[in-house]
């Protein structure tokens, strides 16, 4: 009961948040800073204990609040931890306090308002992770909307407002098609077997036919696919992080893009299997398309924005490839490969926002020779430029590493036994990715810090080298890739028996007379 009213806390923690920053009057810009500071610090030492405390070992939830909220529809209010959501509610949790440091200078408009809208995306964010009932879940999905509608169009770039629409645009398109096969879905529930319930529980056991799974499957996998994004739904990526301010840039890569992939793996593909393996090609094609096609588009951008924008298409690839590989390896390396992303990927948008503060361009012919005026924020870009390109030690080697595995432990055995080349291509092309990856990266840095210095100076003064805040984020962030990198037992047994799990979900048929996938 201790940790379950502690998860709660977790969870509403930003509420309370929200409530201080409206009391406080007005003008107290710097207060309104360290009280959102101090209450992210301490939703991240309450899921750091959490996390801790999590046993591996014990099968289902863990820290479970199930309460009822509209009883007569069978919805309730039903969060808890398991291995699917461990890590990324510990991620979430950690780049909190980072964002809200890495916009102190940065945000100087209404600053009241952007740490509100701060506060109710973790809270979105969080409780998206935490749901164990769909129509929670929907509810916290829908809701991230608003703050990061919000973000975008107040503290945006020049074209901000064309930005916000078309990321509304997008996500909501696909979030009503999802809410529709979602009300269908709990339709079916009751119908069959009279019970009417909204739990992920009940709901994964649902039996569908083959066609009807089909549609039910393309409705949620394209409200996923959007927010990943795969492939060809990514365009509104790009624009969002372009336009949208330091901190966007850092929740939408580290934490918001998981929410798509998260919602494969805890509900596209174990609710409808059938319609999932019949459908793993085209997946696996898309994924492994996504991973070169980013990959290649990182490489000719002169935004430096954009270069970190792509490669997250590329990298989120990886992840998607992983969990449709049915491997263990491929499956726990696809989530490691998540928290690797939004570590590293945050990390680059928040170095490329303290350089934008002194030299505002994102342009990259504009720099130059940034390895002798800035010599600490140049150690700490090359560690996370590797990190992206996966060396090993990091935790993008990690994540990399083991969905390749995967990949590969899964379609060779298909390939041998004269079942289909086409996983094994796509496993071999998907390493490819590796090598654009360090081609990107290697010329983003070669360009960025090396050559001729061409970093414009700032009211005709030298360059500050990074601050004692500055280097406390980026250091946080390195501390946690290497952890990652070199320690990633304990992640991995954490993680270890939902994979299991999900394995079984989606590897076993959900229509009769239809074969499963033999482990």
């Amino acid at each position: 009961m201790f940790e379950a009213a502690l998860l709660n806390g977790v969870l509403f923690l930003p509420v309370l948040g929200i409530g201080l920053l409206l009391i406080l009057p007005a003008g107290h810009d710097e207060v309104v800073r360290r009280v959102t500071l101090g209450t992210m610090t301490l939703q991240f030492l309450i899921t750091a204990m959490l996390y801790v405390r999590f046993d591996p070992n014990v099968a289902g939830l863990q820290f479970e609040t199930r309460l009822p909220w509209i009883a007569s529809w069978g919805v309730y209010y039903q969060i808890g931890l398991d291995g699917y959501n461990i890590l990324l509610v510990m991620l979430t949790a950690f780049l909190g306090p980072l964002v809200t440091a890495g916009a102190f200078s940065a945000i100087q408009k209404d600053v009241k308002l952007f740490y509100a809208m701060v506060f109710a995306i973790q809270f979105a964010m969080m409780g998206t992770f935490l749901a164990q009932d769909l129509f929670l879940f929907y509810v916290f999905w829908e809701a991230m909307l608003i703050p990061m509608f919000l973000l975008i169009g107040i503290w945006g770039g020049q074209r901000r407002i064309y930005a916000t629409i078309k990321f509304f645009l997008y996500t909501a398109f696909g979030s009503i098609l999802m809410l529709a096969a979602l009300i269908y879905l709990v339709w079916t529930l009751q119908t069959t077997t009279g019970i009417t319930s909204f739990a992920f529980a009940d709901l994964v056991k649902t039996q569908l036919p083959a066609s009807t799974q089909a549609w039910l499957f393309a409705a949620f996998a394209l409200s996923f696919a959007i927010k990943v994004p795969m492939f060809p739904l990514h365009t509104w990526l790009p624009d969002a992080h372009v336009e949208a301010p330091t901190a966007g840039s850092v929740i939408l890569a580290g934490v918001l893009l998981k929410m798509g992939t998260y919602g494969f793996m805890k509900l596209g593909f174990p609710l409808f299997p059938d319609a999932t393996l019949a459908h793993t090609p085209l997946l696996m094609t898309l994924a492994v398309v996504s991973i070169v096609y980013g990959a290649c588009l990182a490489l000719v951008q002169d935004d430096i924005k954009k270069i970190i924008a792509y490669s997250s298409i590329s990298h989120l690839g990886y992840v998607m490839l992983g969990l449709l590989s049915l491997e263990i390896t491929g499956i726990q390396g696809a989530v490691i490969q998540m928290v690797s992303h939004g570590l590293v990927a945050a990390g680059l948008f928040l170095m490329v926002g303290m350089i934008y503060e002194r030299c505002h361009t994102r342009d990259l012919v504009a720099y130059g020779g940034l390895a002798k005026l800035l010599p600490v924020y140049s150690v700490f870009f090359m560690v996370l430029t590797l990190a992206s390109v996966g060396l090993p030690t990091t935790s993008g080697f990690t994540g990399e590493f083991l969905v390749l595995l995967g990949a590969f432990k899964a379609a060779w055995p298909l390939f041998v036994a004269g079942k289909g080349a086409l996983p094994l291509v796509l496993a071999v092309v998907a390493v490819s990715g590796v090598v654009l990856g360090a081609l990107y990266m290697l010329r983003f840095a070669l360009h960025f810090l090396y050559g001729p210095a061409k970093a414009p100076l700032e009211h005709g003064h030298v360059l500050a080298d990074l601050n004692g805040r500055e280097k406390a984020i980026l250091g946080a962030i390195v501390v946690a890739v290497f952890a990652l990198g070199l320690f990633p037992g304990e992640a991995l047994r954490k993680t270890e028996g939902a994979a299991k799990a999900y394995q079984q979900l989606v590897s076993t048929p959900r229509t009769p007379g239809l074969p499963g996938v033999a482990r």
